[in-house]
């Protein structure tokens, strides 16, 4: 039996890895579906894009909240050299937040001429939330050792994610729009799949390159074995996206929700990959999830919060979305 010393942060790091990792996929298309917004001339377009995301997008925020406040209160260690070491690219992001909330609401409501300008600023704001995500993944993957080959690689990171964020968002249209919409999101889809494809292989190639701890749990024999399903049902996963993609839209709009599907799985394994990857560091190369650790005693009442909060977002977050399922109608304020 694991000793509750060992177990409870544990228990804390997982439920802190999948309330970033819910988030990455809730807030991820909805912060997409704002990036390509930038892609479409089209007035009513725009509209219906952020009409998709419009009853989700604010809520879906709350999950950063929750893995945040649990790396506050349980990992205070951790959270001292994480944040610290993120100043700026937090700042960043939440100067993208905040012109992407601002836009939100105002691009609708403000008089024609400043329509524009909101439309821009939603985009932008998504644009630089996203880049400004990539790159602490990205910096949080290198330990935060600051270098030229460090900085360069968060950049790729960043990237990555935003083409993550986009591909998400593509599919999540294609998922909720019809007609002319749909057959952008599908053309969307493809090229965000194809440049995703390249930042993980890019990102694959260079993290165990840069570690040797990572180099020795991912290609020494027998790991190499346990964990070639990893790759292989990655790789899988694209071409059958891929392959579905080609045939969208079909007829009644059947098998419409099978690519956005298809992106959560592949973001879980990409997310399983670098958890275990990571593990047993909370802060990689620097600290173990146990030293990060609050003490025991607080861990066991901080439970009881966590016990009651998961479910309660967990049932809204099924709640919001069976209430506004289906295809996306036309944007209003009435």
């Amino acid at each position: 039996m694991i000793e509750s010393s060992t177990g409870l942060p544990i228990l804390f790091a997982s439920l802190m890895g999948l309330s970033m990792l819910i988030y990455g996929l809730l807030d991820g298309y909805d912060l997409g579906v704002g990036i390509l917004s930038g892609f479409t001339k089209t007035r009513e377009e725009k509209n219906k894009m952020i009409a998709s995301i419009g009853p989700f997008w604010d809520a879906n925020e709350t999950w950063l909240v929750l893995g945040v406040g649990i790396l506050l209160i349980a990992f205070p260690k951790a959270h001292g050299v994480i944040l610290s070491s993120l100043y700026l690219p937090v700042f960043v992001m939440l100067i993208g937040l905040i012109f992407r909330g601002i836009a939100f609401d105002f691009r609708s409501k403000a008089k024609e001429k400043y329509q524009k300008f909101w439309d821009q600023a939603f985009f932008g704001g998504s644009l630089l939330t996203a880049l400004a995500q990539g790159y602490m993944l990205g910096f949080y993957i290198v330990g935060f050792n600051t270098s030229l080959t460090t900085i360069l690689f968060s950049l790729i990171v960043s990237i990555g994610v935003a083409i993550g964020y986009c591909l998400i968002g593509a599919n999540w249209l294609i998922m909720k729009t019809e007609d002319n919409l749909q057959i952008k999101s599908v053309r969307w889809a493809k090229i965000s799949l194809i440049g995703a494809v390249l930042c993980i292989g890019l990102v694959s190639l260079a993290t165990p390159i840069a570690s040797s701890r990572i180099f020795e749990k991912w290609f020494v024999f027998p790991n190499l074995y346990y964990l070639l399903p990893i790759p292989l049902l990655t790789l899988g996963l694209i071409i059958i996206m891929y392959q579905y993609l080609r045939k969208l839209p079909m007829i009644n709009d059947k098998n419409c929700w099978v690519p956005f599907f298809l992106t959560i799985l592949l973001s879980i394994l990409c997310f399983l990959g670098l958890s275990y990857s990571f593990f047993p560091y909370i802060v990689p190369n620097q600290m173990l999830i146990t030293e990060a650790a609050s003490a025991t005693s607080s861990l066991w009442i901080i439970l009881f919060g966590v016990v009651i909060v998961f479910p309660i977002l967990i049932g809204y977050t099924f709640l919001s979305y069976k209430v506004f399922h289906g295809k996306t109608s036309k944007l209003s304020y009435d």
